[in-house]
């Protein structure tokens, strides 16, 4: 899974669906208001660091540990920690771009 974009997302690339990988640094628990959302932060081969929100109320959460490598496409939404990426799930009313994650070999969509 080496596929990686090597360029830092700015403000220029916000509300943009942007693909990339990285290495899973921290675990934070659940965001539970709302949506369920599973959120890790992951490091991009720049340093840059990403937070992942993965909606799992519409897909399986996926089982990453620290250290390990992902894959995710989705929305990013730029901020001054990084940003973070959301819409990794398709949409169930098709009225957005499917996104994804994938982690050893399988894909979460």
């Amino acid at each position: 899974m080496p596929f990686s974009t090597g360029r830092r997302y700015t403000i220029e690339d916000d509300s943009r669906m942007i693909e990339d990988a990285g290495q899973v640094l921290r675990i934070l628990s659940d965001d539970t208001i709302g949506s369920r959302h599973q959120r890790f932060i992951v490091r991009l081969s720049t340093g840059q660091t990403i937070l992942i929100v993965h909606n799992i109320d519409l897909v399986k959460r996926v089982p990453v540990a620290i250290f390990d490598r992902v894959r995710f496409k989705g929305e990013y939404e730029f901020g001054p920690k990084g940003g973070l990426v959301h819409w990794t799930h398709q949409c169930p009313r098709g009225e957005h771009e499917a996104g994804w994650i994938e982690h050893e070999g399988v894909v979460y969509t």
